[in-house]
């Protein structure tokens, strides 16, 4: 218990937290009101489906502009700006309300309007976590954040409908609006106190290609990426089929209310029991998690009444937090800083992405069959999941090492804003007899580090008058995206390139970088160069070439 609260005791994350949890339940009192709003103007269930997707489709469309953004700015300032325009959008509706002008095209445009900030508040918000806590600590601060959406979660609907019986939808507008104040304080005082530089810049498009380079040549990350979006497809049929399902076993409101709040309870004593599971289950958590998962899903399907459904959605519930959790924090200890918002963008849009089509499906084939054949078939391919994921190479959080950046080999800033390109970096090796085959696996690794920093291409050339020696070629789009691709090599990765410079039998390979030319607009070379020599100099890259001339390398990337 206490090592799983442990991040409450850090001021930062725990004003932050309880600001949250207010604003959670706020989110709950907003998407009950907006419902029984729009279903009493307009008598539609298409209506209310549109309102209250209003606040969720647009993250599909923004997830990796609004991952870029987290990146390129100060996180705590986009956050404070989401919160601020989500605040307004609320207030918008509590006065149209309470008003009598509130109109389907007013709330739904209002509704996309919350749904457009909350893109860019998530990505920020969850890269901003490391932020604020020791790297030993992210996973038991993943987890309380689930904590605090599975009480509001359990509170927000019921605490809405009695607002909404007695006052009206204005009061859950209302209080949804002031409940961002306490995370806008909160975002304030962190801010003063914790402000974090910025990550490099780069042009938007080249930021959010670079991320999605990132996860692709990153092989563990793209794994885990895999996994949360089959667990979000396959989940979903618990929450999806759970009201149907209640009244096919007998039961009302007030009992799927109670099925819900036992799902919530057993996400709360998995959130606190996380780290002790995964402690002893390792290398199978999130197999088991997936699994259990899934068993819940079936036990549900299979119940005989709604007694026996307790204990299925207790165990789905628990095993929920368990699985999200390991592969949110996974994802964000195989982030460097540099990219997290991107990444963290595409993990979001991985499981949350799939999560809807995966509430389609299950609804589907509740109608098609019967809800208790949803649950047992959707949850049966769910187990299928559970036994790949055994074999699937997700990094057991315990054990990642997260990328570090030694402080003595720090290149020097730059001020260049040259954005001339492409790039073309060369470096060539002479190869001692037989190393060759060696020299390759290395390379094989090196090729994965250039593409995910900032490489768009990448090539190994062998020279036909001479085997043993080898030339890499990489492209990187602009002068100032290389000099950015230098501040994102990682300890591990400087190492590598190390090793691969071993393999030179001059022991010091040479690199020599060819700039596309404007001719129109040249650049001030003098000034470009500087910076970039030094670079090599102090952050382990292979050192430039003074004299030796390349011999020409014909093909169609010159």
């Amino acid at each position: 218990m206490t090592s799983s609260v442990a991040p409450l005791q850090l001021r930062g994350f725990r004003s932050l937290w309880g600001a949250s949890l207010f604003s959670n339940i706020g989110g709950f009192l907003q998407a009950s009101a907006a419902a029984w709003l729009m279903l009493d103007l307009t008598g539609s269930a298409t209506w209310v489906g549109l309102i209250s997707a209003s606040t969720t489709l647009p993250f599909l469309a923004l997830a990796l502009l609004a991952g870029a953004v987290a990146d390129m700015t100060d996180r705590v300032r986009i956050l404070l700006v989401s919160q601020i325009a989500m605040a307004t959008a609320a207030a918008a509706m509590a006065i149209l309300a309470f008003l009598g002008e509130a109109t389907p095209v007013r709330l739904l445009v209002l509704g996309l309007l919350i749904g457009v900030a909350g893109s860019f508040n998530l990505p920020a918000w969850q890269a901003l976590v490391p932020d604020l806590v020791p790297r030993e600590m992210i996973a038991s601060a993943v987890a309380l954040n689930s904590v605090s959406f599975n009480v509001a979660r359990a509170v927000g609907p019921a605490l809405g409908g009695l607002l909404i019986a007695t006052i009206g939808a204005e009061a859950g507008f209302g209080l949804n609006a002031l409940s961002y104040i306490s995370v806008v304080v909160a975002l304030w005082f962190i801010g003063r106190s914790d402000t974090q530089k910025p990550a490099d810049a780069a042009p938007l498009t080249t930021a959010m290609a670079l991320g999605w380079r990132f996860a692709r040549y990153t092989h563990s990350f793209r794994r885990v990426l895999l996994f949360g979006a089959l667990f979000g497809l396959s989940s979903s049929v618990v929450p999806t089929v759970l009201p149907s399902h209640t009244d096919a076993l007998g039961g009302g409101s007030l009992a799927y209310g109670v099925l819900l709040g036992t799902m919530g309870f057993g996400a709360i004593v998995s959130a606190f029991a996380r780290r002790r599971l995964a402690e002893r289950l390792r290398k199978w958590t999130v197999p088991a998690a997936i699994g259990g998962y899934s068993l819940g899903g079936i036990a549900v399907g299979l119940a005989p009444s709604l007694l026996w459904a307790i204990p299925g959605l207790l165990l789905s519930g628990a095993s929920l937090v368990l699985a999200t959790t390991t592969l949110n924090s996974t994802a964000q200890m195989l982030s460097p800083r540099w990219v997290r918002g991107r990444t963290m963008s595409l993990w979001s849009l991985a499981f949350a992405g799939m999560t809807p089509f995966g509430a389609i499906l299950a609804g589907a084939v509740a109608d098609a069959l019967t809800t208790r054949s949803s649950y047992v078939l959707i949850s049966s391919a769910g187990l299928v999941l559970a036994v790949a994921a055994i074999r699937s190479g997700i990094p057991v959080l315990s054990e990642i090492v997260p990328p570090e950046f030694d402080p003595d080999r720090s290149p020097p800033e730059h001020v260049e804003t040259l954005d001339s390109g492409p790039v073309m970096v060369l470096n060539a090796f002479d190869l001692q007899p037989g190393q060759v085959d060696d020299f390759l696996e290395v390379m094989q690794d090196l090729r994965l580090v250039r593409l995910r920093t900032g490489a768009y291409r990448w090539r190994l050339y062998r020279d036909a008058s001479d085997p043993r020696r080898l030339i890499e070629m990489f492209l990187v789009v602009s002068w100032r995206e290389h000099l950015n691709q230098h501040r994102r090599i990682d300890d591990v990765s400087a190492e590598l390139i190390r090793r691969a410079r071993s393999f030179d039998r001059t022991g010091e390979p040479r690199s020599r970088h060819l700039i596309a030319v404007d001719v129109e607009k040249p650049p001030d070379f003098d000034l470009l160069l500087t910076t970039h020599t030094q670079m090599h100099e102090t952050d382990g890259s292979i050192l430039l070439e003074e004299t030796a001339e390349f011999d020409a390398i014909r093909g169609d990337h010159i």
